[in-house]
């Protein structure tokens, strides 16, 4: 969301842009949010709330990650409508799709088949804020819309050991493992999945570009129930690439050994951005390029860290 904040400030100076932090606002709370929603002269949401997590914590709280995502977002999608807020954009993921689908995704391969198991879950959850978005647009007229972000990672990210996503975990794992000239640093699985990578301040470009298309433009490319569309760079790497990078990038100069035993996730996910990009819009920040910016604001911020 800070990303998003960033982007809005830069290309709307004079707008005043209303955030909550979690301590602030318990967006599972439905009086919460409704008295919220009462109190601010709201014209646009940005929903990128969420509860998120790597492999691990999905494995290990899947109940809380679909009650917590699904109550956050009927809450945020409900009070908007019921205060008139005409605009939202709702921020989704890539694992909506199915574990098998076609690469690259489609967004017509939505609820075309089973789901990778170790986030069915959160998937469930997001695939239900689409579908609130697309019925409230579709009943009441609303101008609700949804982008599905690939892996996202950048500055402000969660860098816990546990409960982190792949790249803020593989940095500060091989950060610390550099500090401590450790030999070896073990990597999850095989390193065969592919993945794609997406810095946070193209995905906030992309989301306020999005926002801002003409509602003609919108429609244009996107159906009544099927009105989400990709965001992505469109290229993916292998767990293993990925690893090795991050390695580089920091300096480690010890090794990586798999453990196989841990699980892999999906074998590949790569979007298909062909959408987004025929409405004008396309990634800038190489892979490389943004792990350096990543790691350089977690070496500046790292005293910040609570684990």
């Amino acid at each position: 969301m800070i990303a998003i904040t960033r982007q809005l400030a830069r290309i709307s100076p004079d707008a005043t842009i209303i955030t909550r932090t979690h301590a602030d606002l318990d967006l599972t709370n439905q009086a919460a949010v409704q008295a919220f929603f009462a109190e601010q002269q709201i014209d646009q949401v940005y929903l990128a709330a969420a509860k998120v997590g790597g492999i691990h914590a999905n494995n290990e709280y899947p109940a809380q990650f679909i009650y917590e995502n699904l109550m956050i977002q009927a809450n945020i999608i409900h009070a908007a409508h019921q205060h008139g807020v005409q605009k939202l954009l709702f921020l989704g993921s890539s694992c909506i799709y199915p574990k098998l689908a076609t690469q690259p995704m489609r967004e017509d391969a939505l609820l075309t088949g089973i789901l990778e198991p170790t986030n069915e879950p959160y998937a469930i959850a997001k695939i239900a804020g689409i579908k609130l978005c697309e019925s409230y647009s579709r009943q009441y007229g609303r101008d609700y819309r949804s982008v599905m972000p690939t892996n996202l990672y950048g500055e402000n990210d969660n860098f816990h050991p546990e409960n982190s996503h792949v790249i803020p975990a593989l940095i500060r794992r091989f950060h610390e493992a550099k500090l401590a000239n450790a030999p070896v640093v073990h990597a999850w699985g095989t390193g065969t999945p592919m993945r794609e990578f997406l810095h946070v301040d193209d995905m906030a470009e992309a989301s306020v570009f999005v926002m801002n298309l003409s509602t003609d433009t919108y429609q244009r490319e996107t159906q009544p129930m099927l009105s989400h569309i990709n965001v992505g760079t469109g290229i993916d790497c292998t767990i293993r690439e990925l690893t090795e990078t991050v390695a580089s990038v920091i300096g480690y100069q010890g090794k990586i050994e798999w453990d196989t035993s841990k699980p892999d996730g999906t074998p590949r996910k790569r979007m298909d951005v062909s959408r987004l990009e025929r409405l004008g819009w396309k990634a800038k920040v190489s892979l490389e390029d943004g792990l350096r910016q990543t790691y350089n604001w977690f070496l500046e911020n790292q005293g910040n860290f609570r684990d």
